[in-house]
């Protein structure tokens, strides 16, 4: 039968790693799926390798690597997928907010054909009124971008093998794995799911984080900023054009009058306009420097499967 992977990010997640690779175990043993479990520590500052380490020594089908440092939940999701054996994998959170419940529902339907099955949120869970408004925000301008429905959308989904082989050949070093599998094509369908309460500990994510993660995954998909710069460039040269003809009219007509504080005011929104649009030029060149640099997305410091072969190798 074929092989499940399932994909685990963590980021100081030491509380759920022991419960996480206990529910799924439970579940799809219970659903008969073979699986393996691949967590990926992000660079954590607390035990959470220590447990990963531990849920592997019970467990041969558990596996794990730890990044020398942070590098992002999108490095770890791709280097989850690096890692991944399976013929198809999952990728959810550490914290059992994606439900494990629903994973056979989406192995059924990779089955029958599908190569993505997309997890689409039927309840955003307990999250604060600004925030929803932002994440619906976000998730509107991208589906318009893209001509897809991103809305309640999330990182948890079963891609085939074939989808995965995709995104692991792309050389960009900036990416956003959400959006990505929209991208890529290939027939896809759908789960809902409720967002479960958090078991242990508390989101690593701060609001000013998931502002910079938008910005980042926004300007590493897409050129829509460049474009609102030359909109709104387009948009001060025809306001220019209407002052400049109504201030020659008022002064051939001796009805011009004294406009120190109007003077004022458009250099203050203009200046303002050149500093914002030199900013989201200066992010996009930003990336091309990263781009061009080719600095690997991760750095793997830890590897159980290559301390595994190690203990393995000593004993003989």
């Amino acid at each position: 039968m074929a092989l499940l992977s399932i994909i685990v990010p963590s980021y100081n997640e030491e509380a759920n790693i022991l419960n996480t690779a206990d529910r799924l175990t439970e579940v799809l043993t219970k659903a008969e799926i073979p699986f393996e479990i691949v967590f990926v520590s992000d660079g954590s500052r607390d035990g959470t390798y220590t447990k990963i380490r531990e849920a592997a020594a019970r467990d041969e089908r558990i596996n794990g690597i730890e990044f020398s440092r942070n590098f992002g939940k999108e490095a770890a999701i791709f280097a989850g997928l690096k890692q991944a054996k399976g013929n198809c994998c999952v990728v959810m959170d550490c914290d059992l907010q994606h439900p494990p419940e629903v994973i056979p529902e989406m192995f059924g339907l990779w089955q029958q054909g599908y190569d993505i099955v997309e997890g689409i949120k039927s309840d955003r869970g307990e999250e604060s009124g600004l925030h929803k408004l932002f994440a619906n925000l976000f998730y509107g301008v991208m589906s318009r971008l893209m001509k897809m429905d991103m809305k309640d959308t999330s990182d948890f989904k079963l891609l085939d093998r074939k989808v995965m082989d995709v995104l692991l050949g792309l050389t960009e070093r900036n990416t956003f794995f959400r959006a990505l599998t929209f991208w890529a094509g290939f027939s896809s369908t759908s789960v809902s799911y409720e967002v479960q309460e958090r078991a242990f500990g508390k989101s690593k994510w701060s609001f000013w984080g998931l502002m910079k993660y938008a910005v980042s995954n926004t300007t590493s998909f897409t050129t829509a900023p460049l474009q609102m710069v030359t909109a709104a460039g387009i948009v001060f040269i025809a306001a220019a054009l209407i002052l400049g003809i109504q201030t020659l009219f008022n002064y051939f007509t001796h009805a011009a009058v004294e406009g120190f504080t109007t003077v004022i005011l458009l250099i203050l929104i203009v200046g303002g306009l050149l500093m914002v649009s030199m900013g989201v030029i200066g992010h996009y060149i930003a990336r091309i420097y990263e781009e061009v640099k080719g600095r690997p997305r991760y750095v793997i410091a830890k590897d159980t499967r290559k301390e595994r072969a190690a203990h393995e190798k000593e004993t003989e």
